[in-house]
Parts: structure tokens; C-alpha cells; sequence
């Protein structure tokens, strides 16, 4: 399955005086599957070491962090000879090793034309955890230590699940040139393209990106095994919560997660603990929602209290949504069968959070910050984005109904210089408003 992120891959490849690249991303986003075959298609050969899977490669670390005599010891361990420039060396789940990822300073300050990736899962959670290890009366928090993260010495680059473009790419790529042209041109697709790239649309809804999921939709299309890899990968995030967090941090994470469904299918769909519990206060949830989103579970947008550049001058760090990482997920979190999915018979509330989550998902895939906007809790504008110098809001519907006061609002007191409506219309530009059919929000960049 063809994923965007190759092209920022090969683009590090040919770069000269490269430092060590840190790939970041959830479980199960497709991080190893991807990065072998990029070994595999552009070095003579990979080699690859997984500090999850064989504890014993963290001796290699223990000793010293010279660079050449590591890998004159991979070399032995792995029966392999590494050369510089025609080698893939491959480190994943980085995190389980904090000397390993320490290492990368000195690959890039010792030995130049090397080329080195890292990836991990829980990356984020591990160079986070400062605390000394806990011991609690069922379990115990992992510890890792002092991590030293070597600042200014790696190249960085997120994954997220599949977009609904990297999807089209899997089932029917032809529509893409269509899709993209009519974005960029205004010009509404033929009915039957249109109908097609809905449809195409819906089912991403339930399937999602996450690579297991689409790649039993691409096969066999059968609504029961995507669900059983879902819910798989939702059972695996589970036991991260349960490994990598205190007893009474896990209970607090887990409700967290479990309750995003219903806060998006809330009126305001701001973030409240109260929906967790009558008693629970943000402060001893703090814990727990940094670590969702340092192990990239969630997505989060930030209430702008204005509608101007730049955003992040106006931010409310206090006021935010979240949404889930993979709209697919969302759906098998919510247990919401396929065919509800697809048809009308879903309350407008959960087709609303659906419609929200998946636009949420494909905007932070594209690299955008979010935020969203609302005026004394009259109107309110899903999200706003800065393109360019310029702050668009994002009006999301579900379906093609597009009356939007709140859009009016927001135009009528920052003037911006276009603003976007989503919704199952076609393409379209009228009164400095780009219509954009949900299956494009991929193009928004």
C-alpha cells in the first residue's frame, strides 16, 4: 500500500550531510512495514533491529556509544555488512533502548554517511516519564530513567494511519487526478465521480486507515474481520495503557479514551471531565490525557479565542477538543455496525461526530494545527487553520445541508480572505466561500 510519507523518506535520502532520522507515530500505523520496504527499494540492503523484540541489543549500548565499533558489532550480531551510503541500518522501537536512542547524537556527529532510521510506538510517552520507578499493589510503572534525547543531532517526521487519499490509493487510484483538479479549479466532478468518490467516502468511515483494517477491506471487503482488526488494535493500545502507565493512571487514561464518542456527540463538543465523572477534575486527569497524546491516540484542538494571525497568539490551552486518531477506530470503540455507517438511520449526532473526527484526522495528517472557534457559546466554527498568512475557518457538515450562521459570523467579524464549507456538495467557489466535498479535505495543505 503506497503511503505519502515515502516521498519525505526518499527526499531524506538524497539529502546531503543527513543527520539520523526519528520516525514518530502510533502503533500500527504502518512505521516498520514502510521503512523496510523504502530499505528495500532504494538500498542494496536493510538491516534491521527491533530493541523490543531482542532485549540482548541493548549490551551492545551499554559499554560506549562510539558509533563505528556499534556497528561493527551489529554487523557481527546480524551477519550482515553495513556500508555506508547502500545501507539501510534500521532501529525500531527505539524507546525500549534509551542508549540506542542517545546513540543517534554520535551517528551524527561521528559517522557521517551512515544512514540511519529509528521509529517507536511510545516514543513520546518514554522521553516524557520523569518519575523514578513506582511500585503500587498490583503492578508496577516502567521507569525510563533519564533519557538524554539528542537535541538538534536528528531529523523528525510523524506518521499517522492511512489518509482517505493514501486509502483511494489502495482501492481505486484513478479518481485521484479528478479529485485533485476539481479543488484546485472549482470545477464540480461528473454525478457519477461524485456519487463514486462518496461511496468511497462512507466506506472509509468504517474501515479507517489504520493499514490492518484497509488491507482486509482491499482483499475481501468483509465488514466482520476489518471490525476483528480494529477492535485488535484497540485490545493491543489497552495493554500499552496497562504497561506503560501506574495502576491508577491506566483507570484514568482509559476512561479518557472510552469517553471520546460521547463527548463528540455532545452539542459543544468540548472536552469535559464531568462526562467521565461527577467528581473528576482535569488536574488528576493530566496524566493521563499527555500521555494519549504523546502515544498519538489523539487528536487535540485548541479553542482560538480570535479569528487571527497567527492562531497560536490567541490559543485557550484551557478549552480544547479530542477527537481519536482513526475515524475506523472511533466507529469500533462506539461498536456502530457498517451499516449504520453507511446509511442515514445514524442519529444526527454520531454522524456528526463521525463527519467531525475523519475531517480532525485528515487536517493533522496534513500537518495543520487546529483549532476551532466560537463566539459567548452562540456560534461556533469546527475548525480553523492558518494557510498560508492567512486564518481559514472550516465550516463541516455532514450531509449537503450548508446553512451556517456561524460561518456568517465569523466572516462578518474577521473578513478572512476565504473560507472553506465541507459537506457532500460538490466542488465550488461562491461569495469567497470554497465548497469542498468530504472526500477532498485531503487537499487541504
Amino acid at each position: 500500500m503506497k503511503r505519502l510519507i515515502e516521498t519525505a523518506l526518499l527526499d531524506w535520502k538524497n539529502r546531503k550531510n543527513k543527520m539520523p532520522l526519528l520516525v514518530y507515530g502510533a502503533r500500527q500505523v504502518g512505521k516498520t512495514t514502510t521503512i523496510v520496504a523504502f530499505g528495500k527499494a532504494h538500498y542494496t540492503n536493510t538491516v534491521t533491529f527491533n530493541f523490543e523484540s531482542n532485549a540482548q541489543l541493548a549490551a551492545i549500548f551499554d559499554k560506549d556509544l562510539n558509533p563505528l565499533r556499534i556497528i561493527s558489532e551489529l554487523e557481527i550480531l546480524s551477519g550482515k555488512s553495513i556500508h555506508k551510503k547502500n545501507t539501510l541500518l534500521f532501529f525500531d522501537e527505539i524507546q525500549a533502548c534509551p542508549n540506542a536512542l542517545t546513540s543517534l547524537k554520535y551517528f551524527c556527529e561521528q559517522a557521517h554517511g551512515y544512514h540511519v532510521i529509528a521509529a517507536g510506538s511510545l516514543l513520546g510517552v518514554v522521553l516524557n516519564r520523569k518519575r523514578t520507578k513506582t511500585k503500587e499493589k498490583n503492578g508496577y510503572a516502567d521507569d525510563a530513567g533519564s533519557v538524554s534525547f539528542p537535541v538538534g543531532k536528528v531529523e523528525i517526521l510523524t506518521m499517522y494511519p492511512m489518509t482517505f487519499e493514501e486509502f483511494l490509493f489502495s482501492v481505486n487510484s484513478a479518481l485521484m487526478d479528478a479529485i485533485q483538479k476539481g479543488y484546485e479549479k472549482n470545477i464540480p466532478l461528473s454525478e457519477p465521480l461524485h456519487e463514486k468518490a462518496l461511496d468511497f467516502y462512507r466506506d472509509y468511515l468504517y474501515v479507517g486507515g489504520m493499514p490492518k483494517a484497509v488491507a482486509e477491506y482491499a482483499d475481501r471487503c468483509d465488514e466482520d474481520y476489518i471490525r476483528i482488526r480494529q477492535n485488535e488494535i484497540l485490545s493491543l493500545y489497552s495493554s500499552d495503557m496497562a504497561k506503560y502507565t501506574t495502576q491508577s493512571e491506566q483507570i484514568k487514561t482509559a476512561a479518557i479514551y472510552d469517553s471520546i464518542p460521547s463527548q463528540l456527540a455532545k452539542e459543544n463538543k468540548k472536552f469535559q471531565y464531568s462526562m467521565i465523572g461527577s467528581h473528576a477534575r482535569a488536574t488528576s486527569y493530566e496524566i493521563g490525557m499527555s500521555w494519549l497524546k504523546l502515544a498519538g491516540l489523539v487528536i487535540i484542538s485548541t479553542k482560538a479565542r480570535e479569528g487571527k494571525m497567527p492562531l497560536a497568539y490567541y490559543a485557550d490551552n484551557l478549552s480544547y477538543k479530542i477527537y481519536m486518531s482513526d475515524i475506523g477506530l472511533l466507529n469500533a470503540k462506539s461498536n456502530t455496525p457498517k451499516n449504520l455507517v453507511l446509511s442515514d438511520r445514524v442519529s444526527a449526532e454520531a454522524k456528526g461526530a463521525m463527519t467531525e473526527n475523519y475531517v480532525a484526522q485528515e487536517l493533522a495528517a496534513n500537518g495543520h494545527t487546529i483549532y476551532y472557534w466560537e463566539s459567548s457559546g452562540k456560534a461556533e466554527i469546527d475548525f480553523v487553520i492558518q494557510l498560508g498568512d492567512n486564518a481559514v475557518p472550516i465550516e463541516v457538515k455532514s450531509s449537503d445541508n450548508v446553512r451556517a450562521k456561524s460561518l456568517k459570523q465569523f466572516i462578518g467579524k474577521y473578513s478572512p480572505t476565504y473560507s472553506i464549507r465541507v459537506s457532500t456538495r460538490n466542488f465550488g467557489f461562491e461569495n469567497k466561500i470554497k465548497s469542498v466535498p468530504l472526500y477532498a479535505v485531503f487537499c487541504i495543505r
